[in-house]
């Protein structure tokens, strides 16, 4: 039995024509320049499909928001991230310019608003249990009528 192990792939290398090292290093910078331009390629591909999905998230944004798509241009020159968030929060900041109604906070209801006003003026004046208990310490410990009155007054 012999000890020769090798594939028949190796005896592939041998066939091959031998390349000097200035061949070899030609090939290469060929090689590499073909990947850059591949590379460059895939980068403008991928920048062009990202440009359009921006364009097409702010214009659905818009179109929800009731606002002309020509703003578009001018929510992608002014946001690098581009959100349903980020779009509203620029409309917001430049409603003046499409003359839109900013809603700063829900309307009140003038019902509600007279109810807290009640509320308002029967607190201002009770006794909460704090105040109570701090109140039935201090007469407890009153040693004279002068001081119950004093504390009485105060109150």
């Amino acid at each position: 039995m012999s000890n020769n192990y090798w594939d028949e792939e190796d005896d592939d290398l041998d066939n091959e024509p031998q390349l000097e090292g200035n061949d070899l290093l030609k090939k290469l910078r060929k090689a590499k320049r073909a990947d850059e331009k591949r590379i460059k390629e895939l980068t403008e591909q991928l920048e062009t499909y990202s440009k359009a999905q921006r364009e097409q998230l702010v214009n659905t944004i818009l179109e929800k928001k009731g606002v002309n798509k020509k703003a578009a241009r001018l929510v992608m020159k002014d946001l690098d991230d581009v959100n349903e968030e980020s779009v509203s929060r620029w409309l917001d900041d430049n409603a003046d310019l499409f003359g839109l109604q900013v809603a700063d906070q829900a309307p009140v209801n003038t019902q509600d608003l007279a109810a807290l006003r009640q509320q308002d003026i029967l607190t201002q004046g009770a006794i909460t249990p704090d105040r109570g208990i701090d109140l039935d310490q201090r007469l407890n410990q009153a040693s004279s009528p002068e001081e119950i009155l004093s504390i009485l007054r105060s109150q």
